[in-house]
């Protein structure tokens, strides 16, 4: 069995939902197909739910009409049937009725997580309706019934597969399965969801609860490439990235990818392919455990990060002042990014600053605190073995002309990252690439 995801550009209006169908009926293998929402319907969800929020129901009813309009277009252009049709209309209204039924109950972020829910939930349905009116077998998954996270919103994976199994069961001898992508249910039965781009998450959560052949994850891009397309002329697709090295990517910046996806199939060791639905010929980039030779392959930028430095006299001979440091961060649920430390200083970075003003309070008791905003890092990754020479220096001498706030190698054998202020961040990216490859 395999599992494949599109995203939403590739069910960006109905010939790309057709030529999606025609991807996935190209062969008898069994199949899951885990769908985002049609492109630009999750924005257009989150601007209802932000006029629904602020107490404007009529700027949030005629977002919903626009809504409305586009998905019969849809419905015009991709069914041909009279009944197909009949019964799609029924979908989106029903949908379309469950959205503006929010008008009437006090808004909070429950609202929020069910309305941007429809949205995988149309493009699921539609595409049932499409394959139904071309004779074509599939069922039509829910991935509520199954789709479970726990209290940290953490996905549930025994449950998961237990859940799935159960359903899959049901249809032993069927080809084609069609789910939802991002959403799912939290501890108290209530619409959750995986966070934006979620839906790789899925993929990768239901292939391991399959023991999928492969994961493949379907976009807009020849795969993973060695440095920001939209920022660097050049750039190449890279053939084939450890895990490690592609959670690296994702974290650091890759777009193409959800930082989370790699997890469950690297834990039950199934091979993850991004392949391009507008070029689905190309080779894409595999990602498995399979090392594929050393130095560096691909760069990356993470933005909206800030750096904290901490200085105090007590760091100096003394034992427990990182713990301190930590136990700061841990109290406020805010992860750490990079962390250099002297014997009087300790510097990191956040890239989540929610509760940056008590975090700073707190490490006040334990010294003097600075503070620096507007801060990118920049991640260089590939295979860098440390006892091989000459990787640290080579990035290095692509930002001689760049002011360097942090830098951290040796932590894994996959990344070399650099701390720089955000407005050096295009000059940093042209240079590296120049340099490197």
């Amino acid at each position: 069995m395999k599992v494949l995801k599109f995203g939403g550009t590739s069910l960006g209006d109905p010939q790309r939902i057709k030529n999606v169908s025609s991807l996935i009926n190209q062969d008898s293998e069994q199949k899951i197909v885990v769908l985002s929402a049609m492109s630009q319907t999750t924005n257009s969800l989150l601007e209802i739910c932000n006029y629904y929020e602020k107490g404007n129901p009529e700027a949030a009813h005629s977002y919903i009409k626009k809504l409305e309009k586009k998905y019969y277009g849809v419905i015009e252009e991709l069914l041909s049937k009279k009944d197909s049709i009949s019964r799609a209309n029924e979908v989106i209204k029903e949908h379309i009725k469950f959205i503006r039924d929010f008008s009437a109950v006090p808004y909070d972020i429950k609202v929020e997580k069910a309305i941007v829910s429809r949205g995988e939930i149309l493009s699921t349905n539609l595409i049932q309706l499409y394959h139904e009116e071309q004779n074509i077998p599939s069922v039509l998954l829910n991935s509520l019934d199954f789709m479970v996270i726990n209290a940290d919103g953490e996905p549930i994976l025994p449950e998961i597969e237990k859940r799935l199994s159960a359903i899959m069961a049901q249809y032993k001898t069927n080809p084609l399965f069609i789910a939802q992508g991002f959403i799912c249910l939290n501890p108290q039965g209530e619409i959750d969801n995986l966070k934006r781009g979620g839906s790789d998450y899925t993929a990768s959560l239901i292939g391991a609860a399959v023991r999928s052949s492969i994961v493949e994850i379907w976009t807009d891009i020849d795969g993973v490439h060695n440095n920001d397309p939209r920022i660097v002329d050049n750039t190449q697709p890279i053939a084939m990235l450890t895990f490690d090295e592609a959670a690296e990517l994702a974290y650091f910046g890759a777009k193409v990818l959800h930082p989370s996806t790699v997890l469950p199939a690297k834990l039950k060791n199934i091979p993850v392919v991004l392949k391009n639905t507008m070029n689905p010929d190309a080779s894409g980039t595999y990602i498995s455990n399979e090392e594929s030779g050393t130095g560096i392959k691909a760069i990356a930028a993470k933005d909206n990060v800030v750096a904290v430095k901490v200085k105090s006299g007590r760091m100096l001979l003394a034992y427990g002042f990182l713990r301190k440091v930590f136990e700061i961060f841990e109290k406020y649920r805010t992860p750490i990014d990079m962390i250099t430390t002297s014997e009087v200083a300790v510097s990191l970075t956040v890239d989540n600053d929610n509760y940056l003003a008590q975090i700073v309070d707190d490490l006040k008791i334990l010294g003097k605190v600075h503070v620096d905003k507007f801060q990118t890092i920049i991640c260089v990754v590939g295979n860098i073995v440390a006892e091989k020479q000459g990787y640290a220096i080579q990035v290095l001498e692509a930002l001689e002309n760049i002011p360097v706030r942090m830098i951290s190698y040796g932590g894994s054998e996959n990344n070399i990252s650099i701390l720089i202020e955000t407005r050096y961040k295009e000059k940093a990216l042209k240079n590296l690439h120049e340099h490197l490859f």
